[in-house]
């Protein structure tokens, strides 16, 4: 049913995963100028212009984003909208890797340590992505579970 309380998780996870897109994952200064890294690429602080595009990160994005979206109307078939969290979740934490490693190569470049100081707001999107993915698994579960028993009533 698209009316139950997963499809509002499912939902909120995908304009979370979204998010990135407004949120930059790292900040950091680069010869006394701040820069910000997006999924989309590099982008200078002071004016917004684009250094660097990230054309991969930016479609690896959008798909972690839809699968979400997707198992919103697979409403019908429970089993598969497990399944389809579970892989959610995994490419969830492996675009996180992703991410983490795409900063760390970047302060690399210009020898600056990766720390508390240079987290910007997208790095805890993910783990609230996951989060939600997690409440949206525990509505089907007890939708499942509901439906066992009333099949057996009959």
């Amino acid at each position: 049913m698209i009316q139950r309380i997963q499809t509002i998780w499912l939902l909120l996870a995908t304009v979370v995963i979204l998010g990135l897109f407004i949120f930059p994952y790292l900040n950091y200064d680069l010869e006394d100028l701040g820069k910000k890294l997006f999924v989309t690429g590099e982008y200078s602080a002071v004016n917004n212009e684009s250094v660097k595009q990230n054309i991969l990160q930016t479609l690896g994005t959008i798909v972690v984003a839809l699968v979400p979206l997707i198992t919103i109307f697979q409403f019908k078939n429970r089993k598969l909208q497990i399944k389809l969290i579970y892989l959610s979740i995994a490419l969830v934490v492996l675009l996180g890797v992703w991410m983490y490693f795409t900063a760390t190569s970047t302060l690399q470049l210009i020898s600056q340590s990766f720390g508390a100081n240079n987290i910007g707001v997208g790095f805890f999107l993910l783990p609230v992505a996951i989060i939600l993915l997690a409440m949206a698994l525990g509505g089907i579960r007890k939708d499942e579970k509901l439906i066992r028993s009333a099949d057996r009533l009959r």
